[in-house]
This record gives structure tokens, sequence and C-alpha cells, in this order.
């Protein structure tokens, strides 16, 4: 395979790392690094799940993702016109840890995951979801030492990853740099039973055919096989 100007063959993750227990008062806390890319994902108790929801035993999960001003290598304003963008993102992780959680088995309670990222050089919604994962799994655990909960009600893990087609090239776990100039971008994410969640494709340039997809996914689930034996460190 190719090698990448970062010196990563096709086929690899940027160095991945999961800092657990990161800030005090959060139930979950977590710094999740894919390369250069660093995400503060915290999780935290409300009583309450939404106005929609009461009544119905059980709980739920929302997220809210946003970017530090100096995350860029711009400063943008905090209110900035990436509003959209965050609020799909925020939606997307969201979907994702609900897909692996039990929410009947949560309580009338809602946990919210914020994931702010410090730092961007691509694949902040990847390393958002992945880190979320493990804060939300922490805030669990701390909710059965205070006897909320008898065990835990995540289901499975769940990871998420980037790939793309740059230079007419499979590439996993794209930077910045490739992101810019990719003729496909997607983003997988997937539990550990090998199941795909959810999967956002778009080409940024020419249509791309079947074959380019079933690489794509292939590589994608490499990928976050990888990633959940991290998170399961």
């Amino acid at each position: 395979m190719a090698i990448r100007h970062d010196k990563r063959a096709a086929d690899a993750l940027r160095p991945i790392s999961i800092k657990r227990q990161y800030t005090r008062y959060a139930p979950g806390s977590v710094l999740v690094c894919f390369g250069e890319t660093k995400v503060l994902c915290t999780a935290c108790f409300e009583e309450k799940p939404p106005q929609w929801m009461r009544g119905k035993g059980k709980g739920w999960i929302t997220a809210e993702y946003a970017m530090l001003p100096s995350a860029t290598h711009t400063r943008c304003s905090r209110d900035n016109n990436q509003k959209g963008r965050a609020q799909e993102i925020s939606r997307l992780i969201g979907r994702a840890l609900r897909a692996v959680t039990n929410l009947d088995a949560m309580g009338e309670c809602m946990v919210v995951i914020d994931c702010d990222v410090i730092q961007a050089d691509g694949g902040t919604r990847s390393a958002a979801i992945t880190g979320s994962w493990v804060a939300l799994h922490d805030a669990f655990e701390i909710s059965i030492q205070s006897g909320y909960l008898e065990q835990s009600p995540l289901k499975n893990h769940c990871a998420a990853v980037s790939v793309g087609v740059v230079k007419d090239q499979v590439v996993l776990d794209l930077n910045y740099a490739e992101d810019v100039e990719a003729e496909v971008d997607m983003n997988i994410v997937m539990d550990d039973l090998g199941r795909l969640i959810e999967i956002q494709g778009t080409a940024e340039g020419a249509p791309f055919n079947r074959s380019k997809l079933d690489k794509m996914l292939a590589l994608g689930e490499k990928g976050i096989h990888e990633l959940l034996s991290i998170q399961k460190q």
C-alpha cells in the first residue's frame, strides 16, 4: 500500500490515546486523541429525561458538540457559522450511543454528553464518538457504585472512524490535509459485534463506484476493530 505524507500506510490509524478521568467533576470524562485531533468528552447525569419522555419509565442520552475558537488554524467566533454542522454531529453522537444502550434500564434520567474539540486535525466526529462511549461507560459505573443502577445499561461498545479516497487511494483515518483533498469522504460507526450503526459518505468530486464503497467499508471495519480494542484496554 502507498505511504502517505505523514508516513502512515493507507490502512493505518493515527496514534490513538484515551485518557480517562480527565476532569474532576463530570462522572465520565475522557480526553481522546486521534493524532493531532484532541476532543474532551464528558458525561453528566440529569435527573429528568426530556419533557416528551417523562412518565415512560426510560432514560435518554443526548449530546452536544462544539469546537473551541482556537481549535483550528484560524480562530473562529464562538457564535460562528458552523452551527448547522455542530448540530448534525451532536445528533450523530447521540444516535450512536443510544444504539448500544438499553434505555429502558436507565430509569427516568438523562445523560448529557459534551464533546468539545480542543484541537482539530480531521476526524473530530469519529474521535468524539469513540471517546464519548468511554465517558458514558465510566458515568454508568459511578451510578452503579452510588446504588442508582444495579448494572450498566450499555449493551455493546461502539466506535467510529473516517475513511476516504485520496488521489484514487482508499485510506483510513484522514487528517485535515487529506480531508481537504479527498475525492470521497466517509464516516463509519459500528458496534463490537461488527454491526453498522451509521454510514455518512459523500463524493466531494466525481461519483464513486460500488468497488470503492466496498473497499472503504472493509477498511473502516478494520480501523474500528482496532479502536474497539483500545477502548477495551
